[in-house]
């Protein structure tokens, strides 16, 4: 799937976090086995800072949930 200038564009507004460093964290998860619960766990705690938004135990979980069972929307652009 390529991704759009417009993409990250929407992304940084509604985040703060710029291209670069989502291309960096994107490139980070593919070197990464994203059902493992380890890295997911870290990948949510570094979004957290970069984005400066407070993830709960609960909400962590949750997002572990989805992702290991795969109910994680394919089409991203929707989620923004």
């Amino acid at each position: 799937m390529a991704f759009n200038d417009k993409f990250f564009d929407k992304v940084e507004k509604k985040s703060g976090v710029g291209k670069n460093t989502i291309l960096d964290l994107a490139k980070k998860l593919q070197q990464n086995d994203l059902k493992d619960e380890g890295t997911l766990r870290e990948v949510i705690q570094t979004l957290s800072k970069m984005t400066g938004k407070d993830v709960s135990k609960d909400q962590e979980d949750k997002i572990i949930s989805a992702v290991v069972n795969d109910k994680v929307p394919k089409d991203m652009d929707k989620m923004f």
